[in-house]
């Protein structure tokens, strides 16, 4: 595949489902920038935050006393000059334009953050929506983070939640609405292997159509 503008792939994903592991993959054969921890960094830096802190935040609506305790939580010298950390707002008008300029400079895989939404109108943009069954996403997360079933379902739901809730926060659309994207791939079904075979297939196949209507 050859184009002539830069081109990016958004990616939203259910944990669990293997949607992280596939970004770096797709990222690695189309020779492209995997984006994830750049935006965590430009956005901490931004803020005068660590990026660990940031990336506990990342994603996910947190609520005033939340927010009251991380202030007090923070390294004193930090907080001389920002006595209250960023609110969900800030946070994503910042994260939204280190996309917005990523967007512009280079191709890349962008994570979640409501990049299918911000970048929908981009002309060499692929939304994609990753999700699987609640069986394999537990085996995955047992697994990958060694945790019992019943604690990897907890977990499954709690991110769900407030992924979900972010989402509609800041787009008012649906997390989980298919018409919200480009692709939607249930990955359990063929397996990680043949997901990302089908998935950098459709990705060549929907950006070329792109920029053919670009050219026209």
């Amino acid at each position: 595949m050859s184009l002539n503008m830069p081109f990016i792939i958004t990616i939203s994903r259910q944990l669990g489902c293997g949607g992280a592991l596939i970004g770096e993959a797709l990222a690695k054969h189309f020779g492209i920038s995997y984006a994830d921890r750049e935006i965590i960094s430009e956005t901490a830096q931004k803020f005068s935050m660590h990026e660990k802190d940031l990336y506990q935040r990342d994603e996910k609506i947190i609520t005033a006393w939340q927010s009251f305790l991380q202030s007090i939580t923070r390294c004193p010298d930090r907080v001389e000059h920002r006595p209250l950390p960023p609110t969900d707002k800030e946070l994503f008008k910042a994260e939204k334009e280190v996309i917005e300029r990523l967007a512009t400079e280079r191709s890349a895989v962008i994570m979640g953050r409501c990049g299918s939404y911000i970048l929908r109108n981009h002309p060499l943009h692929v939304g994609l929506f990753l999700y699987a069954g609640m069986e394999y996403r537990i085996k995955r997360l047992c697994a990958d983070c060694n945790v019992s079933e019943s604690r990897a379902q907890k977990m499954i739901e709690e991110s769900d939640k407030k992924r979900s809730d972010y989402f509609h926060q800041f787009t008012g659309k649906m997390w989980t609405d298919a018409t919200q994207y480009d692709l939607t791939l249930r990955t359990d079904i063929l397996g990680p292997e043949r997901t990302l075979e089908r998935l950098i297939m459709l990705a060549q196949e929907v950006l070329t159509h792109k920029e053919a209507k670009i050219i026209v």
